[in-house]
């Protein structure tokens, strides 16, 4: 039981920190080859992308939690990473979050992506025990 109690924040924090990471290098590596506004829309289309696909693999897998929390706790590590490590130690600013595409349409997308996927991977994983428990 107490080995479970630190497993699951883990593997939660593991796909968020997925999520975060390739949204760091979409930024880092679209900073240094184009221009500043196409690298932030180029981050709001992937960011969607790469939770939903990591929401996919953690619902399907491990389902800990309940694709609002689930959204809420990936949302929260990347707001506080954001702010934390990349405003006030990298930057030394929080310039960042007066840019809506910057942060908050990314943010926003995110939660959306995750808690979505999370309820649609859950209806179908519903759907599927129910018409195996019918046969």
């Amino acid at each position: 039981m107490g080995r479970a109690r630190i497993i699951k924040p883990v593997v939660i924090f593991l796909h968020a920190f997925a999520g975060w990471a390739l949204c760091a290098a979409t930024m880092g590596i679209g900073m240094s080859t184009m221009a500043e506004s196409t690298a932030l829309v180029v981050h709001a289309i992937l960011a969607p992308v790469f939770f939903a696909a990591l929401s996919v693999l953690y619902f399907s897998t491990f389902n800990f939690t309940p694709p609002l929390w689930t959204a809420v706790m990936f949302l929260l590590f990347v707001v506080l990473v954001d702010f934390f490590v990349v405003a006030l130690l990298i930057l030394g600013n929080l310039e960042m979050f007066a840019s809506p595409l910057g942060t908050w349409v990314p943010f926003v997308l995110i939660f959306l992506a995750t808690y979505i996927t999370g309820k649609i991977v859950m209806s179908r994983k519903s759907r599927k025990v129910a018409s195996e428990g019918s046969t």
